[in-house]
């Protein structure tokens, strides 16, 4: 490892030695200003420090060269409000918050890494005695890079930390015309319509242009533990004029916040475009800190980056960087991409019985399903309510006359992976967990806090996380279970007061310590997968996609509303752990059952429907579906990036056609879908393409190397392109 550290004094700029320095006064009017930039060999970060503060200005891909004017735009390099300093008055107006306005720098710190660089900016605060080190972090080959801050406490007396952002992005775009040049995308993620993305202008988002800083903002925020209940955390912002697209993901299962708005810092001559991107903090998500003396604390993970084009170059490279960075890669996926069989969604529906699973085991098992999983009711007995007596994690005798374990092994017989589905932070308010002490839950106002029958088991204490932990052990060991769904469906909302600084912060800890909890199961059995479900995608985060393998995208009943769910949903997760339902009903003609299975067929399958009681031509799409995943395309999808010819599609909308390609360095795919509108789709093709699934169908193709028309025969039909 080299390393290299640069030091500059904190008094006047120009003091001291920086790499890759010059003096400029474009951004500091009539001072000089020390001029600081780090290159990642993807990226160019620019910095100033003026009068000894540091202000962090445009970055870009290398080889784009920033406008003129850009040089005058900065900001701080982190935004930090403490009690009792100065508030902004609006928003999370950076430059006005204090101490972040006055932090003064002390140094530059660079690591070369086996992966990549790494950036560490060191400032401090004489008033409140506080250190703050920026760190970012870089890959090779990737346009992306990972930021966090941590602040120390070196003084005698607490110190109130209202709100630290873990990245700031400045010059986003001209000051004065920003609403003509940027376009901002979100994903709204509703509970069955996750995966919606729109574009806007800043200001039919709230933040309109007024000649002076604003006191408005485009934003986006979350607040408890269902991390993408409203919005994906994650958002893409392009400059049409200078050709490029910045992106952020914020990596956190719990509360979070962006924000996209302007302001001007007394010396600089003009008004900065920023961006705030951080977790939990006390205006948004009451999670205001009391950081003691000799203390530190550490926001959480964002990953920033900027390319040339648009959303789609966007999420292509934060595909990249997801699949290569944050995918726990797992011996359990030497076999790539195995089928799922899930028992719940248009089957069983949390009712599994005995005498219900065998038939269904032998039609996964006939169909080509490599895991089968048992999902919720296993442990209540007949009439139980299942969703109140969560807890004990004890099979149901009434269920299981035979034990449950006997249905495991037929599972296991069948060729197949067993799993049993598990909600391990809540407690059925009728359960025998129920009567824990106070210690056991999340509190507010001295009383146990209830959402949807269920108690909030608190993981930062160790009891709760040894209970668990022998829970997970009796189902592998005892068992033989290889997966876990493990579901969350319910919300923390804004924390617990017991044993924390205040709600929010008390919800962080306890996110951290559910996190840590994951590393080790899956440390002490390396072939166990963990599938992350929140009612669907209600926790669809980097934060629990970098400790778990799958990702449960939705809720979903209609299978029509599938592809565009899954379109969607592939911008905010990797196709190679994004599971998709092929879910056809019973009494699905060939059509169907071909239309669910093209739904799933690009990314994860979690295949389920009463598959036993399936018509002959349903069955057989089902089984050549699986086939052609298994033997043809499910080998391409972990070095594979999506990508949208159609564009983004509204899951209300159900004229409009919808496509979803996905590109590999050996192999791209196409999922062609009509539902309700023309008979013809045209799509641009750079390559000839052809037909791969449903063969039989009367789907015809009309390729000539440049453009594709698939032509349906009848609406609701879907088909695989392989080009």
């Amino acid at each position: 490892m080299n390393r290299r550290t640069f030091l500059i004094s904190s008094g006047a700029a120009g003091v001291g030695a920086v790499l890759s320095t010059s003096v400029s006064d474009a951004a500091a009017g009539p001072e000089s200003a020390e001029r600081l930039s780090w290159n990642t060999g993807q990226l160019q970060f620019e910095f100033s420090v003026v009068e000894g503060r540091l202000r962090q200005h445009l970055f870009l891909p290398v080889g784009v060269e920033p406008p003129n004017e850009s040089l005058e735009w900065a900001g701080v390099e982190s935004a930090l409000l403490c009690s009792g300093e100065d508030s902004p008055d609006s928003g999370m107006k950076q430059s006005a918050g204090s101490p972040g306005q006055r932090l003064k720098f002390v140094a530059k710190d660079e690591q070369q890494r086996d992966r990549g660089n790494t950036l560490v900016l060191r400032q401090t605060d004489s008033d409140l005695h506080l250190d703050l080190e920026s760190h970012y972090q870089a890959f090779e080959g990737l346009s992306v890079v990972r930021r966090y801050v941590e602040i120390s406490n070196t003084g005698k007396g607490t110190v109130g930390i209202e709100y630290l952002s873990s990245a700031m992005l400045h010059a986003l775009a001209d000051p004065v015309h920003y609403d003509r040049e940027l376009k901002v995308w979100l994903a709204y993620n509703s509970w069955m319509a996750e995966g919606q993305w729109h574009s806007f202008r800043p200001s039919e988002l709230g933040f309109v242009e007024n000649m002076r800083t604003s006191w408005s903002q485009a934003s986006a925020t979350s607040v408890g533990s269902w991390s993408t209940e409203k919005y994906l955390p994650m958002a893409i912002v392009e400059n049409t004029r200078l050709g490029v697209a910045w992106f952020w993901q914020i990596e956190h299962n719990g509360s979070w916040y962006w924000e996209v708005s302007n302001f001007a810092e007394r010396g600089i001559r003009a008004s900065d475009v920023y961006a705030y991107l951080g977790g939990p903090d006390q205006l948004h998500s009451q999670a205001w800190k009391n950081l003691e003396p000799g203390k530190t604390y550490k926001t959480v993970p964002v990953a920033i980056g900027c390319v040339r084009g648009g959303f789609q170059e966007a999420v292509q490279e934060l595909t990249r960087y997801r699949e290569q960075i944050c995918v726990r890669k797992r011996p359990a996926q030497r076999l790539t991409c195995p089928v799922i069989f899930n028992d719940y969604m248009n089957c069983l529906w949390g009712d599994p019985t005995e005498e219900k699973e065998l038939p269904l085991i032998d039609a996964a098992a006939e169909a080509g399903c490599e895991y089968f999983v048992i999902d919720a009711g296993w442990y209540a007995e007949r009439n139980e309510d299942w969703s109140s007596t969560v807890g004990a994690w004890q099979p149901s005798k009434t269920r299981w006359p035979h034990g449950i374990r006997s249905v495991l092994d037929k599972i296991r017989e069948k060729g197949m992976v067993p799993g049993l589905w598990l909600e391990p932070e809540v407690a059925g308010k009728h359960s025998t967990l129920a009567e824990k002490p106070d210690s056991w839950f999340f509190m507010r106002h001295g009383r146990r806090v209830i959402k949807n029958s269920r108690l909030l088991l608190d993981f930062r204490n160790p009891e709760v996380r040894n209970y668990l932990n022998r829970v997970v052990e009796r189902l592998v060991t005892e068992y033989g279970v290889g997966y876990i769904k493990m579901d969350y469906n319910t919300d923390t909302l804004e924390g617990t007061s017991l044993n924390s600084d205040s709600l929010g912060q008390g919800l962080l800890e306890h996110n951290r310590a559910v996190l840590s909890w994951l590393d080790g199961l899956l440390d002490r059995y390396p072939e166990l997968v963990i599938e992350n479900c929140g009612s669907g995608g209600g926790r669809m985060d980097y934060g629990m996609l970098s400790h778990t393998q799958l990702q449960s995208c939705t809720d979903q009943e209609e299978y029509l509303r599938l592809p565009a769910i899954a379109t969607g949903a592939s911008a905010g997760v990797v196709p190679s752990q994004l599971a998709v339902w092929s879910y056809p009903r019973q009494g699905a003609d060939a059509d169907q059952a071909s239309f669910n299975m093209v739904s799933a067929m690009l990314l994860r399958i979690h295949q389920s429907g009463h598959l036993a009681r399936l018509d002959a031509p349903a069955a057989s799409q089902v089984k050549e579906g699986i086939r052609v995943y298994k033997e043809i395309i499910r080998e391409h999808i972990p070095d594979a990036v999506p990508f949208y010819p159609l564009g983004m599609p509204d899951v209300t909308n159900a004229t409009k056609p919808i496509a979803l390609g996905i590109r590999s360095p050996k192999r791209s795919f196409l999922a062609v879908w009509r539902i309700d509108g023309d008979t013809e789709v045209r799509i641009s093709t750079a390559t000839r393409a052809e037909i791969l699934y449903p063969k039989y169908l009367g789907i015809a193709l009309q390729s000539s190397g440049k453009e594709c028309t698939v032509v349906f025969p009848r609406p609701r039909m879907g088909c695989v392109l392989c080009l």
